[in-house]
């Protein structure tokens, strides 16, 4: 099994003064590419995390798989667990850069309807930020609107 161990909607958050790094998940593990999602499903219930990063042989991002993929696009489509690899459900090669404030975080998330990204510095992936990571750091002020735009339309 490939594991990698790398290193550890628009809102008004000024104040913060808090980058991405500073409150992401440090020390993301990837699952390899060509790993099963087997593999992928049994390293989210060990590390108990609904997502894991997906990176190729040059450990760089190739995108994400959430356990919800794995449930929908392969289990549901009557798809093999031992045939298909992580690879092959990579969806969105999004990202955010660790130096990045909280806000662009945030309106990235909301773009693109998700509610994970894995954080970007140098070329290598170095955590993972959750919305609710984020919200964390809203003034009190904002944190209602946000969860509206969160959950409003979920």
């Amino acid at each position: 099994m490939a594991v990698h161990r790398l290193g550890r909607h628009p809102m008004d958050t000024s104040g913060s003064g808090k980058t991405v790094q500073d409150v992401m998940h440090q020390g993301a593990e990837c699952i390899g590419e060509h790993e099963t999602l087997r593999v992928a499903a049994q390293m989210m219930r060990d590390l108990s995390v609904g997502a894991l990063p997906i990176c190729g042989d040059d450990d760089r991002l190739k995108g994400i798989i959430t356990d919800r993929d794995i449930v929908i696009r392969c289990c549901a489509e009557g798809r093999d667990l031992e045939g298909t690899t992580a690879g092959e459900l990579a969806r969105g090669l999004v990202w955010v850069e660790a130096r990045a404030d909280v806000e662009e975080a945030l309106q990235k998330m909301h773009k693109h309807q998700i509610k994970r990204v894995p954080v970007i510095d140098g070329h290598r992936i170095v955590g993972m930020v959750s919305e609710a990571d984020l919200a964390k750091e809203l003034p009190d002020a904002k944190l209602a609107e946000f969860v509206h735009r969160v959950y409003a339309s979920a």
